[in-house]
């Protein structure tokens, strides 16, 4: 996301550059070996007290064992030398402990040295000259046999960092810079029996300096910038011979998908005096291999797998990986051991996936994906990590099922590139992922155009290729990665685009590299087949069907209509109550929880659109109604716009990335659900949009169009479509049959709606059923439109949104009367600790008026939400006699021991809660 027109800050800098022989940048040397120890810490944040934890190191060969955690101090408490600090038995008293990967100050959250950073202004209150100074890391490991060779694996450092161990600098940090390279230290003549002490004098860190991760106009930065270390700090143990850069790289017959080819690669390392003879031998996937090879002292080879000399390496019907509702995610092993004389000196393990990506340009010059010979329209959310960067592995996996749960198939990284794990899931659960560098800091300070930014010295060019190296190594054989975009918002000069090649050949990266996600163009790859022409602030739903600007043609890499108002639930939990008045009573009030960036810093777009195409709030719980219905209609708007569009013969869509997914604060903008993994208006719009087989309409033609996401075309459909005036009178009817609508995309126009229909003035309700042969509705969707017109001025356009000069009338909708809902809830157990609850709600009432948008919230005793949870549906429409049946599923521990509840609400309809008596089996 550019920070436009905000000027970078420029600060002079001067770095030294110096080669040390005890630090070993491994790039694509390193990467893929696996953990093979047996317990591991956990990942879910910083320790909240007590001793720091010692880490016992076992002497298998391959054992890589991650620190299991730090003490911490401000260097400016810190008087002792750094021999003497990391030495051990050196008494770390007042010392802060932390977890593996945990920032500075996300270990003094973890200590709870401040309140809640997420509620109010509290995050601005921390002093942030408390991280201006380098702060140190301490962390103590026990080895019993010396005999083996020790090696320190070091990533993930902000922004930098001194290394010593056992009272003895091995780093510096001219070397260990950049939170994404990744250098291996041969520690094995300081280690010795017993404990063993590794310190890190981290320096601060200022993405607009380092290449780091910044956090740009997304959130409010903390005030540390995170420093500190945010991944496995590993102690690696072998033999003579260390086996490192092992990968897989497939070749799959995207014709018949009958067959495939692998080919397994390696480098094999002698760290002894003596020359030695080593055997690589293992599997890939079914294949057994094995090769020997011979090494003089302190030598390294390459060793490769290929299928003319290993025809096992050939398969027959392979399983083959696809992306969530194309197919199934089945995964291989490689598994490697080297040899020497009989005995094992090293071993690697990771998964690989036989899949086959190509993203070529089309007709129009945009980016298509195809993914296993098949086209698909990307339809992404932009990801963001928690905003201190702590890792929670069931918080992130929670995420990724909302991702699934919304109907995307795609996640976009820009930076913040996430740990191992996070990709595991997403090759687990079928989710693509698009990781790259950020814009609008040091990443593309070289190459920001007419911007002001800080450019890079001699020293940046090395950290950047050694970055690249590191992270293609790492991620090459995840297929749920698709590509990498080596610019953001820039695409690189020449030479730092060599430097990024380079390194992705070395690491035989498999899918395409992209030059931007603007649409920019770089010297060697030419044109990016992006486009960031926004919004990224308020427009109507018709803005998206204009094959224009940031509407439904092309990939467009980040986009929306900008602010995401949370639930009443959510707002209390992060605002007080001033900040909540002044939040709908005053649109052009600065909001601390939308965006430090001047552009985005109120709500004055999205507010003056609220109070003229709904009506002015007459309280908290009103503006949070409106916004819900608005947010509702715009995000549906997008997706199905793009999906209507993936089809077309002339400039079609090809991907969209909703900006964002999620956000790592309590934030006023850019998510689809919050921080606290609740559910609005965004949500559904979205899921609503997305669903398989869909009906939606078209807010520039008026047409009812039925798009099928699924593989096989669907036949014997019915459509119909009815238009209704606010009290229920129905003004309009008609139904198409015998439909059928191709499948991976397709779609078919059912009918159009008249321009003018009789009765019809201001707002109105429009309800599409799409019902298959046997009459079962298999979709269903409302849409709540205007006579009068939202107009747009296009000539206006600005980089972030498009002025609209006139809105559409939708006050009526306040005329609608009470329309009362009836509610029924029962729960039941479900496997691995879930629960079930399924709601029955109908619509009671003896008139005509239909309950608008009504949201069921599960609640535990207390009224909370319980969270996270997965609706069928949600925020449903249902005339007079009409029901449906929900379900929700989530872990029945959220619900803190209490019985569940239903709170039902909407737009015309009363709230109350329902208990969710719970069934015996």
């Amino acid at each position: 996301m550019v920070l436009r027109p905000a000027p970078f800050r420029r600060r002079a800098r001067a770095r030294v550059r110096r080669a040390l022989t005890a630090t070993l940048a491994v790039g694509g040397l390193l990467l893929t070996v696996s953990l093979t120890t047996g317990a591991a810490p956990p990942r879910g944040g910083p320790a909240t007290g007590g001793p720091t934890p010692v880490t016992r190191v076992g002497a298998a060969p391959g054992t890589a064992t991650p620190l299991a955690g730090f003490a911490t101090q401000s260097s400016a408490k810190v008087s002792d030398t750094p021999a003497a600090i990391s030495t051990p038995g050196y008494p770390a008293s007042g010392w802060h402990p932390v977890g593996p990967r945990s920032t500075v100050l996300a270990g003094l959250l973890a200590a709870d040295a401040y309140p809640d950073p997420f509620y109010s202004t509290n995050l601005k209150k921390i002093p942030a000259a408390d991280f201006t100074v380098p702060w140190w890391y301490r962390g103590d490991f026990t080895v019993a046999d010396t005999s083996r060779r020790t090696y320190l694996d070091v990533s993930g450092v902000m922004s930098a960092a001194d290394v010593y161990v056992n009272g003895a600098q091995v780093a510096t940090k001219d070397r260990i810079a950049g939170a994404y390279t990744r250098h291996e230290l041969d520690v094995t003549d300081l280690v010795r029996a017993g404990t063993n002490t590794v310190a890190f004098r981290v320096q601060p860190n200022d993405p607009r300096k380092n290449l780091t991760m910044g956090w740009i106009d997304w959130l409010q930065p903390p005030p540390d910038e995170n420093m500190g270390i945010v991944r496995d700090v590993l102690v690696r143990r072998g033999g003579p011979v260390a086996l490192r850069d092992a990968h897989v790289t497939t070749r799959l017959d995207t014709q018949s998908l009958a067959s495939a080819e692998l080919t397994v690669k390696a480098r094999v390392r002698n760290d002894s005096a003596s020359s030695v003879t080593a055997t690589v031998s293992g599997t890939a996937g079914p294949a057994a291999i094995s090769r020997t090879v011979s090494l003089a002292p302190h030598e390294t080879k390459a060793v490769t797998f290929a299928p003319a000399d290993f025809p096992q390496l050939r398969l027959d019907r392979p399983k083959v990986w696809w992306p969530a509702g194309m197919g199934d995610q089945p995964l291989y092993d490689l598994d490697l051991t080297a040899t020497v004389s009989g005995t094992p000196s090293d071993t690697a393990h990771h998964s690989f996936g036989i899949r086959d990506v190509k993203a070529p340009l089309n007709a129009d010059g945009a980016r298509q994906y195809r993914i296993n010979g098949r086209p698909l329209l990307i339809k992404a959310g932009g990801w963001s990590p928690d905003v201190f960067l702590r890792w929670d592995a069931r918080s992130v996996e929670d995420r990724l099922k909302y991702t699934l749960d919304l109907g995307l198939n795609t996640v976009r990284l820009e930076g913040h590139i996430e740990p191992d794990e996070f990709f595991d899931l997403a090759d687990r659960y079928g989710i693509l992922t698009l990781p790259g560098w950020e814009c609008c800091d040091k990443w593309e300070g070289q190459v920001n155009g007419d911007e002001t930014g800080e450019k890079w010295t001699p020293a940046d060019y090395p950290v950047a290729k050694d970055s690249m190296a590191a992270e293609a190594a790492r991620l090459r054989d995840h297929p749920s990665v698709i590509s990498f975009l080596i610019g953001s918002d820039f695409a690189p000069d020449a030479t730092i685009e060599k430097n990024y090649l380079d390194a992705l050949e070395a690491a035989d990266w498999p899918t395409p590299v992209i030059p931007a996600a603007s649409a920019k163009s770089s010297p060697s790859l030419g044109k990016s087949g992006m486009k960031m022409t926004g919004p990224y602030d308020w427009v109507p739903p018709d803005y998206w069907y204009a094959k224009r600007e940031g509407g439904a043609t092309g990939f467009n890499s980040e986009t929306s209509a900008g602010p995401d108002i949370p639930t009443l639930d959510t707002l209390r939990r992060m605002m007080s109550p001033s900040e909540l008045e002044t939040l709908w009573r005053d649109p052009s009030a600065k909001q601390y929880h939308r965006s430090p960036s001047g552009t985005f810093g109120d709500l004055k777009l999205f507010d003056n659109a609220l109070i003229g195409r709904y009506g002015k709030p007459t309280g908290l719980t009103d503006y949070v109604r409106k916004a819900a219905l608005a947010r509702y209609e715009a995000v549906r708007a997008q997706f199905e716009a793009y999906a209507r569009n993936f089809s077309d013969t002339s400039r079609p869509a090809t991907g969209v990335v909703h900006w964002m997914l999620n956000s790592g604060w309590t934030s006023l903008h850019w998510q689809l659900f919050d921080r606290y993994l609740d559910q609005g208006g965004a949500y559904y719009g979205a899921k609503k949009a997305n669903e398989p087989l869909h009906i939606q309409y078209s807010y520039d033609s008026r047409s009812v169009v039925v798009v099928n996401g699924e593989h096989t075309a669907a036949t014997g459909l019915t459509a119909r479509v009815s238009l209704y005036t606010p009290d229920g009178t129905r003004k309009f009817d008609k139904s198409a049959t015998g439909l059928r609508v191709p499948g991976d995309g397709g779609k078919a126009t059912a009918l159009t709606v008249p321009a003018d229909v009789s009765g019809v003035s201001g707002a109105y309700l429009v309800k599409l059923q799409l019902t298959d042969g046997a009459g079962k509705e298999v979709s269903r969707n409302v849409y709540w439109l205007s006579t009068e017109k939202d107009v747009l001025d296009w000539d206006n356009t600005d980089w972030y949104y498009t002025p609209t000069t006139s809105y559409a009338d939708l006050t009526g909708l306040d005329d609608m009367a009470e329309a009362p809902v009836s509610a029924t809830a029962t729960t039941t157990g479900g496997p691995d600790s879930t629960a079930t609850t399924t709601v029955t709600l109908r619509n009671t009432g003896s008139g005509r008026t239909p309950a608008l948008l009504v949201d069921a919230h599960l609640v535990n005793g207390s009224g909370k939400p319980v969270l996270p949870v997965r609706w069928s549906d949600n925020e449903v429409s249902l005339w007079p006699g009409e029901s449906v049946t929900l379900t929700a599923t989530y872990r029945t521990a959220d619900l803190g021991g209490s019985a569940p509840s239903v709170r039902i609400s909407g737009w015309n309809t009363a709230t109350r809660t329902v208990p969710a008596a719970v069934r015996t089996r």
